[in-house]
């Protein structure tokens, strides 16, 4: 990690999967907490932090509808990404048993994450803003009836005993992060290293636009990582967020852009950064999570 990097921004309270998700990252830096993925991008803008570590998909939730509105206008760049796996925890106060409990607080996805343990215990199922939120309120309240779906970081940070550990129903439950900073950071092209080119498009008013920008990418051996599409406020389906595999200097990349500017009326390069071990397969992500 460049030593130019201090903090991490992250959105949550402490405890939060993110800033577990920051921890295995980029352990080395300090962390600061955000109310919202907004106010996360607004703190490296504004120079309060220098990174933002930020959820953008989820293998069971899918993606996160509110970073991806963000980054066109968030003005900041990728150069990095991670994959976390989740583990869920069931957290009580100090002293408390699994049936002394009636209700359980976690986060909107983490909840039916966890449905079959849930269900089965008969609890009581309340939503909060995050998984940090429940474990800290839990704490407040000290009663022990009272639990929370959250991680150990959270029961660490909180106090709380771990009344049972992997309580999730499937156990490939991963989330991909990006990391942004405020200026691109491209890394040098290295042959035998794998990247990713994260870009913004949009296509030009003509038939079989799509297929036309896309088609450079195709003939030039360039896989597709990813391509999602928005609808502007007249629901029509004008811009797409993907992410290739390859490196903004290499020859047959630099040629399938060429192709993709003559049928696309915008494009906007968002970053080049390596790739993460995960997506080789050879490692499983780091035990942490966004909720």
């Amino acid at each position: 990690m460049n030593k130019q990097y201090k903090t991490i921004a992250f959105q949550g309270m402490p405890g939060a999967y993110s800033e577990l998700a920051c921890q295995k990252a980029y352990p080395e830096l300090k962390t600061v907490p955000c109310v919202s993925f907004e106010a996360a991008f607004r703190a490296v803008r504004n120079k309060e932090a220098d990174l933002a570590i930020i959820p953008i998909d989820n293998s069971l939730a899918g993606r996160v509808a509110d970073v991806h509105n963000l980054i066109p206008n968030g003005e900041l760049y990728i150069i990095g990404e991670h994959f976390q796996l989740i583990r869920h925890c069931l957290l009580g106060i100090q002293g408390a048993k699994l049936e002394d409990l009636t209700d359980v607080h976690s986060h909107v996805h983490a909840i039916p994450q966890c449905k079959r343990f849930v269900d089965k215990h008969g609890l009581n199922k309340h939503v909060v803003a995050d998984t940090a939120k429940a474990a800290s309120d839990v704490k407040k309240w000290n009663d022990k009836t009272q639990a929370a779906i959250s991680s150990e970081f959270a029961a660490d940070i909180y106090g709380l005993d771990i009344l049972q550990k992997d309580i999730q129903d499937a156990d490939h439950n991963t989330t991909r992060f990006l990391v942004f900073a405020p200026d691109v950071k491209t890394p040098a092209w290295e042959k035998h290293h794998t990247y990713l080119t994260s870009f913004l498009f949009e296509v030009r008013n003509i038939p079989a636009a799509l297929y036309k920008a896309l088609g450079g990418f195709a003939t030039n051996g360039v896989q597709m990582a990813k391509l999602e599409s928005y609808v502007d406020q007249h629901f029509n389906v004008a811009r797409f967020y993907a992410d290739v595999e390859g490196h903004v200097d290499e020859p047959s990349l630099q040629l399938a852009f060429q192709e993709l500017d003559f049928f696309a009326k915008r494009v906007l390069m968002l970053g080049t950064y390596p790739a993460h071990e995960f997506r080789n397969g050879s490692r499983s992500p780091a035990v942490a999570g966004k909720l």
